[in-house]
């Protein structure tokens, strides 16, 4: 009785984890689009840097302050060799899909942060010279194919929007990649990376978003009335305090989930952003370009599924290469 109440209540809590993940996620990327579109203040910089402000004063509050989380030390060394690289990596990532939400749909820039996988797999080898099963470029081609159909498609295709997209998925690949070098000794978790990461990327963005934004922010604020203003700064605020959510609850979904229920609860997550985002914004979906989608959606759930076959294979081969405690004891006695 007592392992079922477990096992049906570790299901609940992984059912309500994925559940409030997809809400920060699908609510980040609306708001945002929201913004852009409909409140015209057409300031990534700004935003962004916004965004920043408050995952670090939201990162500060919960390990400091309410201490969920246990503060990692982190040398004041690879502070500046090791966060900071990875801070200006991550600031770049941020501004980027923010710059292409200006430009394209949620829906064709969701397929497009899709790509992310294969960026990865692709500067890993030509860059760092790692090498991958055979399975793993295999199930890259349903990505690319996908992404391609989807692009030529496209309705509301912006070529700004796109490279922006497309380019910020090589720096979320870059950051992944750094995060594995970099940060080798460190168990960080994303409240503890959220908390190093986001004062530094303010300081990076902050003068960029002055002297390029600058200007065009304080005109936005004299065209615009006094309430509109107000409730305009509200949402602007209230999307920066939602990305920080969306971080905390990034945390919350890997402890609570395996790692398949993970990667296909992701892939369902830009179903779920694509098709809320049509509803509110009702960009037009040409069938080729639903059909991308799907695809690039599948092969994202399939190259999921095999690498984390691929780990549990080279896991049982490590297993089987050690010795058994009793065989070594045996052996030692002979």
């Amino acid at each position: 009785m007592g392992n079922r109440f477990v096992c049906e209540w570790s299901m609940i809590r992984s059912i309500i984890a994925i559940l409030q993940w997809w809400f920060f996620n699908v609510a980040v990327i609306i708001m945002n689009k929201w913004i852009f579109q409909k409140l015209d203040f057409k300031f990534p910089l700004t935003v962004s840097c916004i965004h920043f402000i408050c995952s670090a004063i939201g990162a500060y509050i919960v390990i400091k302050v309410l201490k969920v989380k246990p503060l990692i030390v982190v040398s004041p060394g690879d502070l500046w060799r090791k966060i900071f690289p990875m801070s200006f990596v991550f600031c770049v990532n941020i501004v980027l899909g923010n710059v292409s939400l200006r430009y394209i749909p949620v829906s064709f820039m969701q397929t497009i942060k899709s790509f992310t996988p294969a960026t990865t797999v692709i500067l890993q080898g030509l860059v760092w010279g790692k090498r991958f099963d055979w399975r793993i470029w295999a199930c890259l081609n349903p990505i690319v194919g996908g992404i391609l159909l989807a692009s030529i498609t496209e309705l509301s295709f912006n070529i700004f929007g796109f490279c922006a997209a497309l380019v910020g998925c090589l720096a979320t690949s870059t950051k992944t990649i750094l995060a594995e070098s970099l940060l080798h000794g460190y168990k960080f978790d994303s409240i503890n990376t959220v908390f190093y990461m986001s004062p530094f990327a303010t300081m990076i963005l902050g003068l960029p978003a002055l002297v390029v934004e600058g200007y065009g922010v304080i005109e936005w604020f004299n065209l615009n009335t006094h309430p509109f203003v107000l409730s305009s700064c509200g949402i602007i605020v209230g999307s920066g305090v939602l990305a920080f959510c969306l971080n905390f609850s990034i945390f919350y979904v890997i402890h609570s989930t395996t790692a398949v229920t993970f990667n296909v609860a992701g892939n369902l997550k830009v179903a779920v952003a694509v098709g809320c985002s049509w509803l509110i914004f009702r960009n037009p979906i040409s069938a080729f370009n639903a059909v991308g989608c799907v695809v690039t959606l599948i092969g994202c759930t399939f190259y999921g599924y095999v690498r984390q076959m691929i780990s549990q294979q080279a896991s049982r081969s490590n297993l089987e290469c050690i010795p058994l405690v009793n065989q070594k004891s045996e052996n030692n006695r002979d």
